[in-house]
């Protein structure tokens, strides 16, 4: 008896030890115009009538049910950036991969069960790459056994003055040159444009402040710096790090960090936010805009030793020790071992209809007719076969608890961030590509590459075999190769694409499918997905096209490219 009363007892604690809140947003999306940049009012998306969209705020094993209406004329859908959706594949986002999209003028309810990460993330459509015309925010999960330090969430966003399918229009046309003009963005700072919306961060002298950086644009750059200010990264993507002091971060699109900012004496009296791309023209105005923005310190007295050193130096100063993406240290975790590499090279081709497209290994990625993760549960034991999800899906099938390593190369002139859906990943090794490692980049990109043992001997690269870096979106910079790995563990079907929207839209994505046999005993679909299909006509079942088996009858023919 005694012995039940402490078992009660125990679990009666272990239950207020993790007792969790439940958070509830309603987002009626909708058609909303505004003028963001100061420049012309448009049509853009926003949430209950308003843009920006509140940021979401939660604690480590909170439940948040997010309620979407979608008053749009198109469908639309939702994707927690960096959220592992373990057992919940279904709620992962992106339309024709995980989901039927929300038809038009209907509802559903996103609901993630006590979340078990905690970091900074974002949530953002994913759907028509309608974040690019505003329907995205930031995802704060706080966690209660972290130092506690007061905080500032800071989010950056590339504005333009068309919507985002006008661009693309102009991309994919034929008749119009390629590339096309080039369009700059405009910045915005916690969703206003930050010459007339000042954003103050207020710091008292001697304290430490938490600053939340979170880059949700969808295709520039952003730095970040306190001239004076050692900034002390202790979050890459939602991963703790080991402390590392920089004077700045750099961060590509989708990715986020934590920085620790101690207040001292002195009078600094701006930090600096540049928006910047390596692969547009330089224009002293609008490549790189920079915002200097204003701080105020209050419990101590002007240094006495301030200078002209002390103010804001231009953003692109060679002396400036900048985080460059994966030069920042990670934390102390085993490495893991290989299972498997898989070699991908990223690229750009003409094909024959005249359209330039991206493509990974020869394939340019487009949307099948029956959402990935449908065929993977309804086709049975054939759910192995990679074939029936289309080629244009570019789909693998991973086994398991198998330990990926994806050596990625870039043997072109613009920088790619990847981004993984489903998982963090290890930044295991990276640099430029060597002659022989270019021979292999370009056998990459001839056929599918795979090998069952690590490669040889690399050139001497910076390796962080030790400490690898963990996130889940790496920037690949031009004429350089990354190796991430990181374990199958999660079945369901996981999208890689490029988070540069105009490289996503273009066909640079492909499909992970994980454990398909193990995903379909332990997932069953809400009814409310499946009528998501119903509605708009689409099958739920079946191979890519929807049939049975190898029938892909009714499948577009893939798009040829030019030798």
């Amino acid at each position: 008896m005694v012995a039940r009363k402490l078992l009660f007892l125990l679990h009666l604690f272990v239950q207020l030890a993790f007792a969790r809140s439940t958070v509830r947003v309603n987002w009626d999306i909708g058609y909303v115009f505004v003028n963001r940049d100061n420049t012309k009012v448009r049509r853009a998306i926003g949430v209950n009538g308003k843009l920006p969209i509140p940021p979401i705020h939660l604690a480590k094993h909170d439940t948040l049910i997010l309620t979407v209406k979608n008053s749009l004329n198109v469908h639309t859908s939702i994707h927690a950036h960096g959220l592992f959706q373990n057992g919940t594949n279904y709620l992962d986002g992106p339309d024709q991969v995980t989901q039927c999209g929300l038809p038009s003028n209907h509802t559903f309810t996103y609901t993630y069960k006590n979340i078990s990460q905690s970091g900074t993330y974002w949530l953002h459509a994913h759907s028509l790459h309608q974040n690019a015309d505003g329907a995205r925010t930031p995802l704060v999960i706080s966690d209660p056994e972290d130092v506690k330090y007061p905080e500032y969430v800071l989010w950056f966003e590339d504005w333009y003055p068309v919507e985002f399918a006008v661009r693309m229009e102009q991309t994919m046309d034929p008749n119009q040159p390629f590339p096309p003009p080039v369009t700059y963005p405009n910045m915005l700072l916690n969703g206003h444009n930050p010459q007339e919306n000042r954003t103050v961060l207020k710091f008292e002298v001697g304290k430490t402040y938490r600053i939340r950086l979170i880059n949700m644009s969808t295709t520039e750059w952003f730095k970040f710096n306190i001239p004076g200010y050692k900034l002390q990264v202790i979050e890459t993507d939602g991963a703790p790090t080991t402390l590392t002091a920089v004077d700045g971060v750099d961060m590509g699109p989708g990715q986020r960090y934590s920085v620790l900012v101690t207040a001292q004496d002195r009078l600094t009296s701006t930090f600096t936010v540049a928006l910047h791309a390596s692969f547009i023209p330089l224009d002293s105005l609008k490549n790189p805009l920079v915002y200097n923005g204003t701080i105020e310190h209050t419990g101590g007295s002007v240094s006495s030793n301030y200078s002209k050193a002390s103010e804001p130096a231009p953003i692109d100063t060679n002396n400036l020790v900048w985080t460059d993406d994966i030069y920042i240290n990670g934390r102390n975790v085993n490495l893991l071992p290989v299972d498997r590499q898989i070699k991908l090279t990223l690229n750009g081709s003409l094909f024959t209809d005249h359209i330039t497209r991206d493509i990974i290994n020869n394939i340019t990625y487009t949307l099948p007719k029956v959402p990935t993760l449908y065929s993977a549960l309804s086709l049975g034991d054939l759910a192995t076969n990679t074939s029936l999800y289309g080629p244009q899906t570019h789909s693998i099938v991973l086994n398991h608890l198998e330990n990926i390593e994806l050596l990625v190369y870039n043997p072109n002139t613009i920088p790619h961030p990847m981004h993984l859906h489903g998982h963090k990943f290890q930044v295991v090794e990276y640099g430029p590509i060597p002659p022989w490692m270019m021979q292999e980049a370009i056998a990459a990109s001839l056929r599918f590459a795979e090998h069952k043992l690590p490669p040889k001997l690399v050139h001497p690269a910076v390796v962080t075999n030790l400490q690898p870096n963990e996130r889940d979106t790496v920037v690949l910079p031009s004429l350089e190769y990354v190796k991430i790995r990181f374990c199958a563990d999660s079945p369901g079907v996981w999208l890689f694409h490029c988070h540069l929207d105009v490289h996503h839209a273009m066909g640079n994505a492909l499909t992970l499918i994980e454990a398909p046999l193990l995903l379909q005993k332990q997932t069953v679909l809400p009814k409310e997905m499946l009528e998501m299909c119903r509605l708009q006509g689409i099958r739920a079942t079946g191979n890519a096209v929807g049939n049975p088996g190898f029938d892909l009858s009714g499948l577009p023919p893939a798009p040829t490219m030019v030798p």
